[in-house]
């Protein structure tokens, strides 16, 4: 056994939880490389549903996908609006927060009243047993409050209803991301939404 970076920890729950058929979440697409990996995952019977609120993110995606995009939906919404998308339960959902990697904007970022809205939403969908993976990067403008409402929110989950870690790396610097990764212990939770 070795130590994970965030990431593939994220990927060992992922594969050790999500089945072949399920559908499941990218909530932040990115360049894709998390929707290429839960395409091969969810198998040619499930499917991914990758949002992100830049079509050049969900361009790089589709390159990325290959012979997988019949998979895969691209949408170009935020992840806030999951709830018009799916109906049914999902096996997992992963989040990187920030911005898109190597655009010409970073002021374009994840922010926490949207992120926080489609964590709830999703908890509300996702399968018992299932897992929401959410790295955390916060060494940009906003980055800190939204570390901080995530953290707020999640800390006051019901521990019978899920459970949270906390995982990260502590002796690297110039703001380390974390993964806050929560496992739905119940089929039906009551989780409540602060305003």
């Amino acid at each position: 056994m070795k130590l994970h970076r965030i990431l593939p920890f994220a990927r060992q729950l992922f594969s050790e939880t999500v089945n072949a058929g399920e559908t499941v979440v990218d909530a932040t697409t990115g360049n894709g490389n998390d929707t290429l990996f839960l395409a091969d995952l969810v198998g040619e019977n499930g499917h991914v549903l990758a949002f992100d609120i830049q079509q050049a993110a969900l361009d790089s995606t589709a390159e990325r996908l290959g012979n997988l995009s019949e998979r895969v939906s691209l949408i170009l919404d935020s992840h806030a609006n999951v709830e018009k998308y799916v109906s049914g339960q999902i096996g997992c959902a992963v989040f990187n927060l920030g911005y898109l990697p190597h655009s010409e904007d970073l002021s374009i970022v994840t922010k926490a009243d949207s992120t926080i809205k489609a964590i709830h939403t999703m908890l509300g969908l996702l399968k018992k047993g299932g897992i929401i993976a959410v790295a955390v990067y916060d060494g940009h403008e906003g980055g800190g409050e939204e570390r901080d409402a995530l953290l707020a929110y999640v800390k006051n989950l019901h521990q019978a209803d899920v459970h949270v870690i906390r995982y990260e790396m502590i002796n690297q610097r110039n703001n380390p991301p974390f993964l806050i990764a929560m496992e739905k212990m119940k089929d039906f939770i009551t989780v409540k939404l602060v305003e």
